[in-house]
């Protein structure tokens, strides 16, 4: 087995969390959950929170605060990463590794923060993960078959990027002054097949393929295999020369293909902040499944700042149990694995918005800061188990 897949495997567990100078904790394991209920990023406070639902963690996350380029005059602000995977963790836990040093490759370049600095950065990540599967595919061929989701904001010069392929989702709470109201506005763009103007976007880019989109059992799937149409790997979606044995029959299409079936090309948007901006919220699908965007806004301007995120991912829990006909004490007792069959994993970043800081951005160049939430820990003989089954 390649080193490097062993070692993109411990990083997903081994620790479940990191810091720098400047933090104050790596955060808290409560059973399947992990949660920083509160740190300081350049422009304000945040609050992190990961819920573990299956055999191995595929949500992973991370926030990173201070110099965004490697240049000491280059931009300086908050990163955020939210990356939900499918198919197995990999795919998660290379974006983890990567995507922000690609980002800070690209800003020193530029020496600056911009919408293309982003989306060079996700070209870079696709492309780096494309060769580890290439370098992996004659002994470990079904990391082909995995893929992650990956939105991330950052938080530069008082601009927020937003950066999005798959259905993890960022909300805006945002004050109305003439009510008093803090209201949910969505700043990123899904790319799931269930929505039906995603569908039709697919259809036109495939006019020649009728089963580019598939309902099966009241779920549409691209190729009846997977749910979103933009991710970083999949790239047995991608490649037509690892759609092939001996990658696993359900993943293989019966005929071939001439171009990528699946993008890595991220949605963007741009926007300067405003002061009547309070908090963002950044997490996975596993959220959004059960709460709406308002119900979420609300339960982060209804609370204390310390803990929002961990409040935002028991009230999605609780929804879930709710569902099922049980009580929530039930569902925390459910094992990871089975705990699947009643939620997915769930990821919340919750970053408030100090307009003081945000104002003096130019200026303001610390706390420096890195986090990445993380789920149950695994030895390293359980990874290398896991490695020989991929």
């Amino acid at each position: 087995m390649c080193t490097s897949l062993l070692r993109l495997l411990k990083s997903c567990w081994l620790p479940s969390s990191s810091q720098h100078v400047g933090s104050d904790g790596a955060g808290r394991q409560d059973g399947l959950l992990w949660y920083k209920d509160t740190g300081q990023h350049v422009n304000g406070e945040f609050s992190m929170a990961v819920v573990q639902a299956n055999s191995l963690l595929e949500d992973q996350c991370q926030v990173e605060s201070g110099a965004l380029s490697f240049m000491d005059s280059g931009p300086c602000g908050t990163f955020i990463g939210i990356y939900d995977g499918h198919g197995g963790p990999e795919t998660a836990c290379f974006i983890n590794d990567h995507l922000f040093s690609n980002l800070k490759r690209f800003a020193s370049e530029q020496n600056t923060m911009s919408a293309e600095v982003l989306r060079k950065a996700y070209q870079a990540t696709e492309d780096d993960f494309l060769s580890l599967v290439t370098a992996e595919w004659p002994v470990k061929p079904q990391i082909a078959s995995v893929g992650s989701c990956c939105l991330v904001g950052v938080i530069a010069g008082g601009v927020l990027y937003i950066a999005n392929v798959g259905d993890s989702r960022a909300v805006l709470g945002r004050l109305v002054k003439a009510t008093g109201e803090v209201l949910a506005m969505q700043l990123s763009a899904e790319h799931n097949v269930a929505i039906e103007s995603v569908r039709k976007e697919l259809r036109s880019m495939h006019p020649d393929d009728d089963q580019i989109v598939v309902l099966r059992h009241n779920v549409w799937r691209v190729k009846g295999l997977i749910q979103v149409c933009r991710s970083i790997g999949d790239v047995y979606l991608k490649k037509p020369e690892f759609n092939r044995k001996p990658l696993y029959s359900k993943f293989r299409l019966r005929g071939t293909f001439k171009k990528p079936i699946l993008s890595s090309e991220p949605s963007i948007t741009v926007q300067p902040l405003q002061s009547h901006d309070h908090f963002l919220i950044f997490a996975s699908d596993g959220l959004w499944e059960h709460l709406s965007n308002q119900e979420a806004v609300d339960i982060v301007q209804n609370g204390p700042r310390n803990g929002s995120a961990r409040r935002l991912v028991k009230s999605a829990m609780q929804e879930a149990a709710k569902k099922r006909e049980m009580r929530y004490s039930d569902l925390k007792k459910i094992e990871r694995g089975v705990r699947r069959h009643f939620h997915d994993d769930i990821t919340a970043i919750v970053i408030f918005l100090d307009s003081n800081l945000i104002s003096r951005a130019s200026s303001n160049r610390g706390p420096v800061i890195s986090v990445r939430g993380g789920g149950v820990n695994l030895s390293a003989s359980t990874v290398a188990s896991y490695s020989t089954s991929i």
